[in-house]
């Protein structure tokens, strides 16, 4: 569905035809027309070879292997500790709870029970039902999702900062005030980029519709991730369950409180890192398979496509390109950790009574924050360069670099909202899992949390579940319209076949990034 008084990137079939490129590239209203400055004389009229640079048909070798084996070892490390503590958890009955009131307050209450993961259970169940209504909204009002996506984090910066002002917590309201006054003005900067962006997701959408392996992918992907989040769920309360001194299942001296607290950190920073895996891993896959695929060999009815580009696309992102994922994925997770620890650390000396360290930690956690958002918005440019060329992270990250700074990609790149509407809906998402997960605790009053010391990490995991399944299913559209920045990038005069209107109103706007970038 198109939004009226938009340009309408017309139906997929018609990107391979060459007229396209003419209609977009000579001037309306009888102005001169210009030079064309490609040839067209074959690959789908273009001129371009898909296969160039060893686009598609990569090495075959194993990338940044060192990585590879260190995400191996952490996720068997990862299944041990859950095996233990599970089998554990299990002989021990789980320590009773259930759902409801009743059964929330049945079980041990030193710690948390059974209730607790049929709760975070339901929460990644409305987690995957809200990331597919989420995705299916924007699919149809792409324009007017995100306008709501932007008034949403205006007014979401203004109710933390009203709320941190009513509470006393100065530290944190002076900040989240320049963060609202800084969302405010961003909003008209921003709102007139709109049409070209809402352009842009409908053209990627538009080609999803022909090529049903992109939600196939994302759906894969979405109940991967579910899957980890629950076991991760259920090896957090085994945790708690086995190792928490005064617990039934812990009939050693070898219970503690530090124990408890470095093995949830361990089991934190694996589903981290192994979530942010899957959803790079996807990103590689439809980057460097159906997205990629129609860019540079144009729709499937061309015939020029080859058979089966996802599968093969898959192969790769799994195998040869594996460790330089998780390289990638492992310094936003080091990040996100960090953040974390900053955070609570803000949490800490502001219940202490320590304002000054509190307002130092949460400048510290904002700014890692900020590095963390620049990084995975970097990384995700130089997946598309391992999914296409197979390149080692290094390699792909440098590239991605001079991509970003040569003949002013870097204006385009940063003018997109795409990546704002699916991150802030995500942001929504995690928001009301935990706040579902939230209003279960007030109302069932689980034993373990008879004095709400366990509020905060349950709200903790619901956030996170929320976050992560959403950013997952997001990933799919988003890979289409990353994929075709890069391509812009490198091969402009590709997209000119392949979505004219597009192409017209990016000349239009940015002149200089329909030249492309210089190969060296």
């Amino acid at each position: 569905m198109y939004e009226p008084n938009q340009p309408n990137p017309g139906p997929t079939p018609a990107y391979g035809q060459n007229a396209g490129y003419n209609a977009a590239y000579y001037p309306p209203q009888g102005a001169p027309p210009q030079q064309p400055p490609y040839e067209f004389n074959g690959y789908g009229g273009d001129g371009k070879d898909p296969y160039e640079g060893d686009r598609f048909k990569p090495k075959k070798r194993i990338n940044d292997p060192i990585f590879l084996i260190l995400f191996v070892l952490q996720f068997l490390g990862f299944a041990a500790l859950s095996g233990i503590a599970l089998n554990s958890w299990i002989s021990e009955g789980g320590l009773g709870g259930g759902l409801g009131k009743t059964g929330g307050k049945t079980g041990a209450a030193v710690t948390l029970n059974r209730s607790t993961v049929y709760l975070l259970l339901l929460v990644t169940a409305a987690a995957i039902l809200l990331s597919v209504v989420y995705l299916l909204l924007t699919r149809a009002f792409t324009r007017m999702i995100m306008h709501i996506t932007l008034i949403l984090s205006i007014l979401l910066n203004i109710g933390i900062c009203v709320y941190y002002w009513i509470t006393k917590y100065y530290s944190g309201a002076i900040i989240f005030t320049i963060i609202a006054l800084f969302s405010v003005l961003s909003y008209f900067g921003y709102r007139s980029r709109i049409p070209l962006a809402s352009l842009l997701l409908q053209v990627v959408m538009d080609v999803s519709k022909h090529h049903k392996s992109v939600y196939v992918v994302a759906f894969i992907a979405l109940i991967a991730q579910a899957a980890v989040a629950v076991w991760y769920t259920f090896t957090v309360i085994a945790t708690y369950a086995k190792w928490t001194p005064g617990n039934p299942s812990c009939a050693s001296s070898g219970c503690s409180s530090g124990k408890v607290a470095g093995l949830i950190f361990f089991e934190t920073f694996s589903f981290l890192w192994t979530s942010q895996v899957i959803g790079n891993v996807a990103l590689a896959t439809l980057a460097g398979g159906p997205y990629g695929s129609w860019y540079y060999f144009g729709p499937r009815d061309m015939g020029e496509m080859p058979k089966h580009p996802t599968l093969t696309a898959f192969g790769r992102a799994s195998t040869l390109s594996l460790g330089s994922i998780a390289f990638g994925s492992l310094i936003v997770t080091l990040l996100e950790l960090l953040k974390m620890l900053l955070q609570a650390a803000q949490q800490n000396a502001s219940q202490d009574g320590n304002p000054v360290e509190a307002c130092l930690a949460c400048c510290a956690a904002c700014c890692i924050g900020f590095i963390q958002n620049l990084v995975e918005y970097f990384n995700r440019y130089a997946y598309i360069e391992i999914a296409l060329y197979g390149k080692p992270y290094i390699e792909a990250a440098k590239d991605t670099w001079r991509l970003f700074k040569d003949r002013g990609i870097d204006a385009l790149v940063n003018d997109s909202l795409v990546s704002m509407t699916m991150t802030w809906g995500a942001y929504v998402i995690g928001l009301l899992c935990s706040l579902f997960a939230y209003l279960y605790l007030r109302f069932t009053a689980p034993s373990y949390n008879a004095s709400g010391q366990y509020t905060a990490p349950v709200l903790l995991f619901s956030f996170l579940i929320g976050l992560m399944c959403s950013l997952t299913m997001s990933s799919a559209i988003e890979a289409g319209v990353s994929t075709i920045f890069v391509g812009l990038g490198e091969d402009p005069q590709v997209l000119a076949i392949r979505a004219p209107e597009l192409f017209g109103m990016i000349a239009n706007t940015y002149p200089d990034v329909t030249r492309g970038v210089p190969r060296v």
